[in-house]
């Protein structure tokens, strides 16, 4: 496939996210080939692909779970907001990242609240640790962004008696109490009902239009909100095609990223799709 023009977006001072000929190899399999790709701050961005295709790998270099190969000319192959050495702490107080592996474990920890959960945000930690003390305004931003993500219900329920849809939320309001300038979504409608799905996408179109970027990645097109203008489809550790929406998201493109025949509906500006 031939390799659409990105959008033109106006220039940042520093790019939210910027990979140059970043390769990770897992075990003695190489799950990304010399993967360069810039998103700057402002621009609303999905990484899309099908299972294996590298997703969870670029999720896991952000969060220092995995590190690249070094480049033989010494260059650098990961940075996040210009930053090549970072503390995860104090990354996520500028990019709030939402993954199942987060929800997972804080379900394991005993008799957590929703509250506690969302306060488990401002340390970088699972739990609230012992030593630090939460403060009134710490308690009051953990209800604001509740009720910006329709959770503030749940405030004093078990974190791990909540339905898929119910974390999802809850995940949400905690990445946005340090106030980030960006989220990193990872397949956050997994496990979702209809219901939850449509409660979901409507929280994450309001935080598009408040001007927090979303930089979304997913197999599920139906994620893809209208103010995600960008797409980069990843097949194979690689960037297969790079460009707007309104090219990408179509059915020769997407039959050649899946491997198969898709076809897509549009309603309104909502995207559906369907295989065969």
């Amino acid at each position: 496939m031939t390799v659409a023009a990105s959008p033109v977006v106006p220039a940042s001072s520093v790019p939210l996210i910027e990979l140059d000929r970043a390769c990770v190899i897992r075990g003695q399999v190489r799950v990304l080939h010399d993967l360069s790709l810039r998103i700057e701050q402002g621009q609303h961005t999905a990484l899309l692909g099908p299972n294996g295709c590298g997703k969870s790998s670029f999720i896991k270099l952000i969060t220092r779970e995995l590190y690249p190969l070094a480049h033989g000319d010494g260059t650098v192959a990961v940075r996040v907001l210009g930053q090549n050495r970072w503390q995860v702490d104090r990354l996520r107080s500028q990019l709030g990242i939402v993954t199942g592996d987060l929800s997972s474990n804080l379900s394991d920890m005993p008799g957590l609240t929703v509250e506690e959960a969302v306060l488990t945000g401002f340390f970088a930690s699972f739990v609230v640790p012992a030593f630090r003390e939460v403060s009134p305004e710490m308690r009051e931003r953990a209800r604001e962004t509740l009720a910006m993500t329709g959770a503030l219900p749940l405030l004093q329920r078990g974190y791990a008696e909540l339905s898929a849809g119910e974390t999802r939320r809850v995940l949400i309001a905690r990445a946005l109490v340090n106030r980030p300038q960006a989220l990193l979504l990872d397949e956050p409608s997994t496990g979702l009902d209809l219901i939850a799905r449509e409660q979901l996408i409507a929280t994450m179109r309001e935080l598009a239009r408040q001007g927090i970027t979303l930089v979304l990645v997913t197999h599920h097109i139906e994620e893809i909100i209208p103010e995600i203008e960008r797409v980069v489809m990843l097949r194979g550790g690689k960037i297969l095609a790079d460009g707007p929406r309104a090219e990408l998201l179509r059915d020769a493109p997407l039959s050649e990223l899946f491997g198969g025949p898709i076809r897509v509906v549009d309603q309104a500006g909502r995207l559906s799709a369907f295989a065969g």
